[in-house]
């Protein structure tokens, strides 16, 4: 079956997944499908409410990671955008107008991405709701709040999302951790956090001197240093999160393996009072995880 016939496949599920009193019992549930420099997307799901948080990965290829998953939605109700970088944006025309769906981003970053879609493309880009940092909205029994972050962006924000007593927050693309985000971090039930880079690798990687110093900036990425030292510390990481997936790792500069080390040795320097007792994951950029059920 071709990736176009099971992303039909997909959109035809409603029956089984439809709004009705016989859809099945899902709670809330985080797929990702994709995390890295070539594209970022994650799938939430409740019982009422479907939502894509980036759309960096084309329709295509979001319909074969979604039947990966043996995932077959048949609604989607929002695209919330973080900022406008195409890794985050690739697909967002083409899956907003193939799924009926409203992108959620802010004014700033609806500009950006329109000086560089195609007139077709464009066209497609017809339903959108603009946001701003600071907004709490709900989109069907899902509530959203969106927070700025420091990312050489137009607007750049980062998202929790909150129902049934549960929380989810999604922080990726950011170079340092302020008060601010550290705060909309607590009680996240999944967290998944930026790692990007290793300091050593990219130091002595391939990129140009320029790239090295923008993803090493306040406005560039978070190292797994920096992620490392958030975690050991009891006072802003709660250690509440039942799933801790490590995001956005860097082709080019970070290996998986650095990225779960880093973390693991922050998290040991925790005191044992205050340990983390949830599953540890590393997202990927070829491999969809999930769903992590909450």
């Amino acid at each position: 079956m071709t990736p176009a016939n099971q992303f039909a496949n997909i959109l035809d599920s409603r029956v089984l997944h439809s709004r009705g009193p016989a859809r099945l019992r899902i709670g809330f549930r985080v797929s990702i499908l994709a995390s890295g420099s070539s594209g970022n997307c994650t799938l939430l799901e409740t019982e009422r409410t479907c939502l894509l948080v980036d759309a960096g990965i084309n329709r295509k290829e979001l319909g074969r990671r979604l039947e990966c998953l043996g995932i077959k939605p048949g609604h989607l109700d929002g695209i919330l955008i973080s900022h406008e970088h195409t890794d985050h944006t690739n697909g967002l025309a083409q899956i907003s107008h193939e799924w009926s769906a409203t992108a959620y981003l802010t004014k700033s970053t609806h500009q950006e991405i329109k000086k560089y879609l195609p007139e077709p493309a464009a066209k497609k880009l017809s339903r959108v709701e603009h946001i701003r940092a600071g907004d709490v909205f709900m989109i069907g029994d899902i509530e959203v709040s969106a927070f700025a972050i420091p990312h050489d962006a137009a607007d750049p924000v980062g998202y929790t999302f909150r129902t049934n007593g549960t929380k989810v927050a999604i922080v990726t693309d950011l170079g340092y951790l302020p008060e601010l985000v550290k705060h909309h971090l607590r009680e996240a039930d999944c967290l998944i956090l930026e790692s990007n880079h290793d300091l050593e690798m990219l130091k002595v990687g391939p990129y140009p001197w320029y790239i090295k110093q923008r993803v090493m900036s306040r406005t560039g990425h978070l190292s797994n240093t920096v992620v490392s030292d958030f975690l050991a510390d009891p006072e802003v990481f709660d250690a509440r999160a039942r799933y801790l997936v490590l995001a956005h790792l860097s082709q080019q500069n970070n290996t998986p393996d650095l990225a779960r080390i880093s973390a693991e040795e922050g998290l040991n320097r925790r005191p044992q009072e205050a340990a983390f007792r949830g599953e540890l994951m590393l997202a990927s950029q070829h491999k969809p995880i999930g769903p992590l059920v909450l």
